[in-house]
């Protein structure tokens, strides 16, 4: 036997390491999002997700418990993400309502565009349980309470109006998966929530409005 031979021998004699609880959870959201980016948001169920990551079906149910369970984790990593993007780039940005609205348009757009054609997928499976349904709109919540803090300043009572927010955030909504699906520029959607959002606080400054 030559000595190449031998050393893949004992390569393969060795055992694999095993890998940390966290470590695991990282390649099982991993594996999931490529699975959603392959197949569509319905090819990924628990079972499906422990094939293709070469683990026991015990394995994905310790880690999600149920199908809701991973549709969740996978929501709330894409929420976290885009959270830590926009406060790193609003932490950076000129004191200006344009530069805070141009931080909130770019990141709420490129976050998506990042995750791709995966995020519109999880999202809509969320619209089918109301326990998902409550998790999306919790971290709806709290991104609308950031961008509140961050263009209160500009809002003239130091009040942006909550009806507002609410429709930015669908704007951003649509206009983001629009990009991801080639239906427009991700420049487009950038400048055209742009301008919805210096609209919206420049409509908030008006007395009356709330």
């Amino acid at each position: 036997m030559s000595s190449a031979e031998m050393s893949d021998q004992a390569s393969h004699s060795r055992p694999r390491r095993r890998l940390s609880r966290e470590e695991r959870h990282r390649q099982l959201l991993d594996v999931a999002w490529r699975l959603i980016g392959e197949e569509g948001t319905e090819a990924l169920t628990l079972g499906r997700l422990a094939e293709q990551s070469a683990v026991t079906k015990p394995v994905v149910y310790d880690h999600f418990g149920t199908r809701s369970g991973l549709l969740a984790a996978l929501y709330r990593e894409f929420d976290a993400r885009q959270n830590a993007l926009m406060d790193a780039a609003l932490q950076a940005s000129e004191p200006t309502l344009a530069g805070r609205a141009a931080v909130i348009a770019s990141s709420y757009v490129d976050c998506v565009l990042l995750q791709g054609r995966e995020i519109p997928g999880v999202i809509a499976a969320l619209a089918g349980s109301p326990e998902l349904e409550r998790i999306k709109r919790d971290c709806e919540t709290a991104f609308i309470e950031r961008c509140r803090i961050a263009l209160a300043p500009f809002a003239g009572t130091g009040a942006v109006a909550s009806a507002g927010l609410w429709a930015m955030l669908g704007a951003a909504e649509a206009l983001s998966y629009a990009a991801a699906t080639g239906e427009i520029t991700a420049a487009q959607a950038r400048d055209e929530l742009f301008e919805t959002i210096v609209a919206m606080v420049a409509r908030s400054a008006r007395p009356g409005i709330r």
